[in-house]
């Protein structure tokens, strides 16, 4: 199966991205599922699989250890890299257990480290490591040795370890201790995982010196490393079900058509792909924090542990469903990485233990700040637009807005005069420096859209006489796109303009139209040439809401607001200066506006209710074990939802294509402020019904029935799947029905 252009994606950098494609490359040539199949027909495993001297070429067992310790110093975050790459294979053999072992020992950085970490790094020693999972056992302890007696179950990589890392008990804290498996009994145990095995290790009064105590390494240091070195490779095994599934359902053929154009399969595939870009995104966050030393660390890998590895054992079933039968059965490779995904998840501790974790820390208050570090460049950029901005200071109200507007700074990205021209990279800065200088832009709402389609193809009439004013914060705009039959399927708007003497008359009805009883214009669409295909005929138009024959009808919503509206247009004239582009040629003009709309909408709105909602209601509130683990899977969301935004903006630096991440951020975040409000009035009970002085009533009601219209607006959650699965995945687009060009 030919790599997909989504197979690998954790890493950002150019570095990272070349080191995944090596990897990869050499995994296809090397772990190929004849070579699987073999240790498991024979029904053991090697200790050196035949490409472990490959890996020591390749400098693989060392890519995360410092370079004063003999590493390649590219730490937790390239090892991760490497380790996605690998993980698409299943591979067998102790890579994985290997650098484990040797990432603690390097936090740990005693003499255990000095000792050990050179013979793992070039590929003659082993190690396994046992997690809190496996158990942690008591000794006794004289200073800083032990006398230890006790066991440990399911010891990854154990069978063929030359060194163990295994957790004591110490004054009530865990701490590792390093051993020789020579000085151990390890007894192979049926795993789950039948390519990589585990097994039960023993010791019977071993005295362990201090110099093998790794004192220095706690537990949330150990909890997080494991977090991303195991999760890493649990984001290669979603990546593998996500491409292996998605292949599938392109070519596996059922009542006459691709199974993949089935929406049923197309949104399972889609969830899949989503799954995939959550895993990845907090996976990178944690190795980020960890590389950087940041005092929230544990809380992003707290957040990696939550997300990754249940994902990872999802998605694996998602797969086999896709697949049907055939899924099923042991021939396919379907049901090892099934197997490799609950193996991975079982060794991070029960979903309870690890949300948890991460509702403790959200309710200590801590955070992440998602921060961008930016290229040297940036620094000269910020000077140039900082010393503008401060030209800016001791201007009124007005004149303020009338600066803003016509230097460009509200829409930098337009091309000059109405922007700045500005790249990605001077986009980033100038709206830090707007922040710190304390300057509002003017809330455009549906002008930004507006001026986007009238910038790009309108006359130039037209820029000088709605772009300008629009951009100072003159002018309202509503967009009269949807129809009651013509939603999402915008295309099969029926709304008619017959050519008169000097423009067009207008027929039709627009519905869910945002704040059209306060609009002075609108971007209209309408079918001009009904003889042409859906997406052709259709012109854009900018109409003036005072004009003869507009009628406005507020729509009261169940919250008991009137946000949208009914537009009735009845023999609307229209002049022709107002046709923005090419007559039949308005789709083209839309596609701009809602290009915008879409990216626009994946990121949180705080109208709805967000996790600063939250976590002010949870903070100083009796929670519940249920309501705490349901907290902490909701903070993981969150967490998921911002990162996947920040992964844009960098992948928009380096002039990547982001337009089916960002949908993924839109789908993401809007269900995301749905569950929260849920949450928010399923713990009120009483008062998430009815008005109670002292309680977050109001708000929480509102913000629970105004919630339900985010998966609806701007691409329902459903067509917002169709994108993901056919744009992303590559699956076939709906079949049309009958007698539809």
């Amino acid at each position: 199966m030919a790599r997909q252009h989504y197979a690998l994606g954790l890493g950002l950098s150019d570095e990272h991205v070349a080191l995944a494609d090596a990897v990869a490359g050499f995994a296809e040539d090397t772990v190929t599922s004849e070579l699987i199949r073999r240790d498991i027909d024979r029904g053991a495993e090697e200790k050196f699989p035949p490409f472990w001297s490959a890996l020591t070429e390749l400098d693989l067992f060392g890519l995360h250890v410092p370079e004063d310790r003999g590493g390649a110093g590219g730490g937790l975050l390239t090892l991760a890299v490497a380790l996605e790459a690998l993980g698409r294979f299943a591979a067998p053999g102790p890579f994985v257990p290997t650098v484990l072992a040797s990432a603690l020992l390097v936090a740990d950085a005693g003499k255990s480290a000095d000792e050990l970490v050179p013979r793992l790094i070039d590929g003659t020693t082993t190690a396994a490591v046992a997690l809190e999972s496996s158990g942690i056992v008591e000794a006794t302890w004289s200073g800083d040795a032990a006398t230890v007696h006790g066991s440990w179950q399911a010891v990854l990589g154990a069978e063929h370890a030359d060194v163990l890392l295994l957790p004591l008990r110490r004054n009530g804290e865990p701490v590792w201790i390093a051993v020789d498996a020579d000085d151990a009994t390890v007894t192979r145990q049926d795993s789950i995982d039948i390519v990589r095995g585990s097994a039960r290790v023993e010791i019977a009064g071993l005295e362990v010196s201090s110099e093998r105590v790794l004192s220095r390494l706690s537990l949330t240091r150990a909890r997080s490393i494991a977090a991303v070195v195991l999760g890493a490779e649990a984001v290669g095994v979603l990546s593998w079900c996500v491409a292996t599934a998605s292949e599938y359902a392109k070519m596996r053929v059922q009542f006459g058509r691709p199974i993949g154009q089935f929406q049923g399969v197309k949104h399972k595939c889609a969830w899949m792909g989503i799954a995939l870009e959550k895993a990845r995104a907090v996976l990178w966050d944690a190795a980020v924090a960890l590389d950087n030393g940041d005092e929230n660390a544990g809380f992003a890998a707290a957040v990696a542990a939550v997300v990754v590895p249940d994902a990872a054992v999802q998605t694996a079933q998602d797969c086999i469903q896709v697949h049907g039968g055939i899924g099923f059965t042991w021939e396919h490779d379907a049901h090892l990485y099934y197997r490799r995904a609950l193996a991975l998840r079982s060794l991070l501790g029960s979903r309870e233990q690890r949300t948890e974790r991460v509702a403790a820390y959200a309710l200590d208050g801590a955070t992440r700040a998602l921060e961008i570090e930016l290229p040297p460049e940036a620094d000269a950029i910020r000077s140039a637009v900082s010393a503008e901005l401060a030209e800016l200071a001791g201007l009124d109200e007005d004149e303020l807005l009338v600066r803003l507007g016509d230097d460009g700074w509200v829409q930098p990205h337009l091309p000059r005069p109405f922007g700045r021209d500005a790249s990605p990279l001077e986009q980033i800065v100038i709206g830090q420096e707007l922040k710190a200088a304390g300057i509002d832009l003017p809330q455009l709402l549906m002008g930004s859209w507006a001026v986007g389609a009238i910038a790009g193809h309108g006359t130039e009439k037209q820029k000088a006489e709605l772009v300008v004013p629009t951009l100072r914060g003159d002018v309202v705009w509503c967009q009269l796109f949807s129809e009651p039959g013509a939603g999402s399927d915008l295309a099969s708007l029926t709304t008619r303009a017959v050519k008169v003497e000097g423009g067009w008359k207008v027929t039709g009805q627009k519905i869910w139209t945002t704040v059209a009883q306060f609009a002075e214009w609108a971007m209209l669409i309408a079918r001009t040439d009904p003889a042409k295909p859906k997406h052709e005929g259709i012109t854009y138009f900018v109409l003036d809401m005072a004009t003869p024959g507009v009628t406005v009808r507020p729509l009261r919503e169940m919250t008991g607001s009137a946000l949208f509206n009914e537009v009735f247009l009845e023999d609307v004239f229209i002049p022709d200066e107002n046709v923005v582009g090419a007559v039949d040629d308005g789709w083209k003009v839309a596609r701009t506006t809602l290009a915008g709309e879409r990216v626009a909408l994946s990121q949180k709105m705080e109208a709805y209710a967000t996790d600063a909602d939250l976590l002010k209601f949870a903070r100083g509130r009796q929670l519940g074990p249920v309501a705490r683990h349901r907290l902490g899977e909701l903070v993981a969301e969150s967490q998921a939802v911002d990162l996947i935004s920040v992964r844009v903006v960098l992948k928009q630096l380096s002039g990547a294509d982001v337009s089916t991440t960002s949908s993924v951020g839109k789908l993401l975040a809007m269900g995301l402020g749905q569950q929260i409000a849920e949450f928010v009035v399923e713990q009120l009970g009483a008062a998430g019904a009815v008005a109670v002085p002292g309680e977050p009533s109001d708000k929480a009601m509102e913000q629970l029935l105004a919630g339900r219209a985010t998966t609806i607006y701007g691409g329902t959650t459903e067509v917002q799947l169709n994108v993901i699965g056919e744009r992303m995945l590559g699956l076939p687009r709906d079949a049309e029905p009958q007698g539809v060009a």
